[in-house]
């Protein structure tokens, strides 16, 4: 897991190093986010809150709200943040921990899989917002529509994915998942 973690983190890297500040207002797939909405959501999970989950805390409550692209040098912040979070679920005892999630636990394990998602479908509507390509090589996308099947009831339960959309059967793995997680490939 640790290496599709990789892979997608860099191709979500890439891509948020690519967006235009003037993009930030573009609209997304996600018709609720625009461009600004999905990088600082990216920012703060996927960077943030994934490093200090390594090292058993949680952003501060009050960075739901935070505009990480406000600040200057958003882009390499987050690229920076990303590696080090990369760095911190590179140590093999952190993925046999289970993690606060709410008011219970959650393995690692499946941590690890929810960030998957979160850099992939969100990474994945950063690139379309900004007029970019998300591209993923075959494994890690496998590795994306697995997560996707397992964990798509409960993101619908709790507005996370919308109604799949039908797509064909051999269409390739992460277009499945976009489109099992409701997004329109």
């Amino acid at each position: 897991m640790h290496q599709h973690l990789t892979n997608a983190a860099a191709e979500t890297v890439r891509v948020v190093r690519g967006i235009d500040p003037e993009q930030l207002g573009s609209p997304t797939p996600s018709t609720e986010w625009d461009l600004r909405t999905v990088v600082n959501h990216l920012t703060l999970w996927t960077a943030y809150n994934f490093a200090l989950r390594a090292e058993g805390g949680l952003v501060p409550t009050e960075w739901y709200e935070r505009d990480f692209t406000a600040e200057p040098g958003w882009a390499e912040d987050y690229a920076t943040q990303v590696e080090k979070a990369l760095r911190a679920w590179s140590e093999p005892a952190v993925w046999e921990t289970e993690m606060k999630v709410g008011e219970g636990t959650m393995p690692a394990t499946a941590i690890a899989g929810m960030m998957l998602l979160e850099y992939t479908l969100h990474g994945w509507e950063a690139a379309r917002g900004s007029g970019q390509q998300y591209v993923l090589d075959d494994a890690t996308a496998a590795a994306v529509l697995a997560q996707v099947e397992q964990y798509a009831p409960m993101f619908r339960q709790y507005d996370g994915f919308a109604e799949a959309v039908q797509v064909a059967d051999d269409a390739p793995a992460f277009d499945r998942a976009l489109a099992l997680s409701g997004r329109r490939p």
